[in-house]
């Protein structure tokens, strides 16, 4: 009898209609140095930590060129290269960096086409699985900006596209240009701006990856409802934050990030847990 590994515990999700993932994905913004900026401070950790993942059933991983800059894509490559069949690698294009805590928009089509050739070379792929426009550009026609990554699909070197930070209009103007297959917003138990587009994901059956999808601060507080249901199933309120996150909505894929293996195994555990109807009213009054 085989074991469904962990990650897999709260299902899976097809995305763009031919990659199969498991539910619970790894974000690997923090496995970069303080700020996201330069190399972790045990490499061998942060790839140890990548291998776990997979270990665990974990086969969507998401990333950014804008890492480091580049030190996630370098290291994901180093851990898992040549990768397991059913590995998903969904990189971002369209931030640089200008240091620890520094993101800039740059949505030019010669700069998103630069950053994409960059993530192929570091990831050492041939095609990106899913590669996501990091966020609009003001100054660039949206369109502009994704016609680049359209020519980049036509030629091969990507195989689905999505997009990070957008809003239902936008997502909305790209579906009519070209196929999307998942969004990316930030959205937790505790910041939900990003609900109307979570809606839209759900009418079109596109995956939602939230990030920073962890509670924090005060929903964390002793006694508090996140403590409460915690207690009840003798968890961390941050598995419960993210068991949250999966019964949320069927098409929801967190992809919670860290450079700890104790707080990976954390994670993906909350893929097992299921809330109660109870649990679900404590949390209602968050």
């Amino acid at each position: 009898m085989t074991t469904s590994p962990p990650a897999r515990a709260a299902g899976t999700f097809l995305l763009g209609g031919d990659l199969l993932v498991a539910r619970m994905g790894f974000g690997a913004m923090r496995i970069t140095g303080k700020g996201v900026w330069g190399e972790p401070p045990d490499r061998e950790r942060a790839k140890a930590v990548l291998r776990r993942a997979v270990e665990l059933g974990v086969n969507l991983i998401d990333t950014a060129d804008s890492y480091g800059p580049e030190v996630s894509e370098r290291l994901i490559a180093e851990a898992l290269h040549p990768y397991p069949p059913g590995l998903v690698i969904a990189t971002k294009g369209g931030l640089t960096r200008s240091g620890p805590g520094g993101w800039h928009r740059d949505g030019r089509p010669e700069y998103l086409v630069a950053a994409c050739e960059g993530s192929l070379r570091r990831l050492r792929l041939a095609r990106i699985d899913v590669y996501q426009l990091h966020a609009v550009d003001s100054k660039v026609p949206f369109l502009d900006s994704l016609g680049a990554l359209v020519r980049l699909r036509e030629q091969g070197k990507i195989r689905h596209l999505a997009l990070s930070n957008v809003t239902v209009e936008q997502l909305a103007e790209a579906r009519r240009v070209v196929p999307i297959v998942s969004v990316q917003s930030r959205y937790s138990l505790d910041h939900r701006p990003a609900e109307p587009v979570l809606e839209a994901c759900e009418r079109a059956g596109l995956g939602f990856l939230p990030w920073y999808p962890l509670a924090a601060g005060d929903l964390c507080q002793p006694g508090g409802p996140l403590d409460t249901v915690a207690k009840r199933h003798g968890a961390t309120p941050s598995r419960v934050a993210l068991a949250w996150l999966l019964q949320r909505s069927p098409v929801m894929l967190p992809i919670p990030g860290t450079s700890s293996l104790e707080h990976l195994e954390e994670n993906v555990a909350a893929a097992a847990l299921r809330l109660t109807e109870e649990d679900l009213e404590t949390l209602a009054r968050l």
